[in-house]
């Protein structure tokens, strides 16, 4: 099959297309051929070799990137369910990669069929940025009265934001930078989509707003946007973070106001899901999203030959909705 292989962390160029030996099903694993796999920022942290997973250490060398898979199980491991031959499926692989791929293997616990209506490359944005989603979601409590300003509201994350809140009857600030991507945030329904790139939008948002206040703040990027979004929130508004791309992938910022921010990622997002598969429940509720037409999630498309692009397109702010590789 034909993969994309990183042989030393660095750069997007360190991502390289070649063939490689098919995977082969284990007991209780399928095969699946994958028609996309999503890309995620922190695929492009572990390729510099930021340390993750459980261990908390650098991928190990040489690896093939990608966690997010949708395609049609090809074959099945031992005590498999033969059901599942030919289905239509999404599926997060965890900690384990191997997604930038024709071919790629995961446990069947961790498949969902794709509901109709759905193409592979729309499975994949809700199986990873989706359940992110829904699990932000749980800490803002929305309705006609909230006024929810989203940072990044062209990214994946925050155009499925912007669709929950505008259906939750909230009004929507979406900030973006650049006229192209206020464009798409505005057709996605905000009531107001700002360049963050403009000195003024902060005024902008003030005067548009007309004397009412922020309640919420759904920020994924940190740094100067997300200090000067904090500063239109009101008495008791809430700052939900859940990344900090805008001052790269760290903990913390100056950002973050004592009594305002709250940080969700991680185990506080899967603690607040409950049940006995927390990351279960949030795809479940992701797809079921989907297939109501609820939320649709924006998608870009790259060939899979073209990783190294679409990591520095991510990297660079260039891309808009989800990033996904297709065979």
């Amino acid at each position: 099959m034909r993969a994309i292989r990183l042989h030393a962390f660095g750069p997007a160029e360190n991502l390289t297309y070649e063939e490689v030996e098919d995977p082969r099903p284990g007991p209780g694993q399928v095969r699946v051929a994958v028609r996309a796999a999503g890309v995620h920022l922190l695929d492009a942290a572990l390729r510099e070799g930021v340390p993750g997973g459980p261990a908390n250490e650098p991928t190990p060398l040489p690896t093939i990137p990608g966690r997010e898979v949708a395609g049609v199980v090809e074959s099945l491991g031992a005590d498999v369910d033969p059901g599942w031959l030919g289905k239509r499926v999404v599926a997060h692989l965890g900690f384990v990669p191997g997604g930038y791929a024709e071919l790629a293997v995961t446990g069947a616990g961790r498949l969902h069929e794709i509901p109709g209506g759905l193409d592979f490359a729309e499975a994949v944005a809700m199986i990873g940025t989706g359940r992110t989603v829904m699990g932000i979601l749980q800490f803002a409590d929305l309705g006609p009265d909230s006024v929810a300003v989203v940072p990044a509201a062209a990214g994946g994350i925050g155009t499925l934001v912007v669709q929950y809140a505008k259906n939750a009857g909230a009004t929507v600030v979406g900030l973006a930078g650049g006229p192209v991507k206020t464009a798409r945030v505005r057709a996605g329904g905000a009531d107001l989509a700002v360049d963050y790139t403009d000195p003024d939008w902060p005024g902008k948002v003030r005067a548009h707003l007309g004397g009412r206040t922020a309640t919420v703040v759904f920020d994924g990027v940190g740094g100067d946007v997300a200090r000067e979004a904090v500063a239109l929130l009101g008495p008791g508004g809430r700052h939900i973070v859940f990344g900090w791309s805008g001052e790269g992938i760290k903990e913390g910022g100056p950002y973050l106001v004592e009594g305002v921010s709250e940080q969700v990622l991680g185990p506080v997002m899967l603690r607040r899901a409950g049940g006995p598969d927390p990351v279960r429940t949030l795809e479940l509720r992701a797809l079921a999203e989907a297939a109501a037409g609820r939320l649709t999630p924006a998608v870009q498309r790259f060939p899979l030959a073209e990783a190294a692009a679409a990591h520095r397109a991510l990297e660079n702010r260039g891309t808009i909705g989800k990033v996904v590789l297709e065979p």
